[in-house]
């Protein structure tokens, strides 16, 4: 299964439909639909963390740190993301750019508002 379908059956169809990754995207910068637009290149406002479900909130906070090299450790999150090639098994190790710290603390805050798991 590719990383676009996988992703695509991650978010389910009603998710993914608002959610979509886009074709034209830099090396290593996770970029999506919705107003989330690409990860490393600017802050997602929470307003528009706020409307995801979830899952989709979970995916794209694990998309930065798969777009990253980190080597995730969870069976949900390797049924999801690849870990070949990975490189980091600490995420404080990870070499985040400045947006990407502050989009995956906003992404907590809301998972953490909304309650989820």
């Amino acid at each position: 299964m590719s990383a676009y379908h996988s992703f695509a059956a991650r978010l389910g169809a009603a998710a993914f439909a608002t959610m979509v990754m886009t074709g034209a995207q830099p090396a290593n910068a996770a970029c999506f639909e919705s107003g989330v637009d690409c990860t490393d290149d600017h802050n997602i406002p929470a307003w528009v963390l706020q409307q995801l479900s979830c899952d989709a909130l979970w995916t794209v906070r694990n998309t930065i740190f798969d777009e990253n090299g980190y080597c995730f450790q969870t069976a949900k999150a390797q049924a999801v993301y690849s870990n070949a090639g990975c490189l980091y098994t600490s995420m404080a190790s990870m070499p985040l750019n400045s947006y990407e710290v502050t989009n995956i603390q906003t992404v907590r805050s809301v998972e953490k508002q909304k309650g989820c798991n």
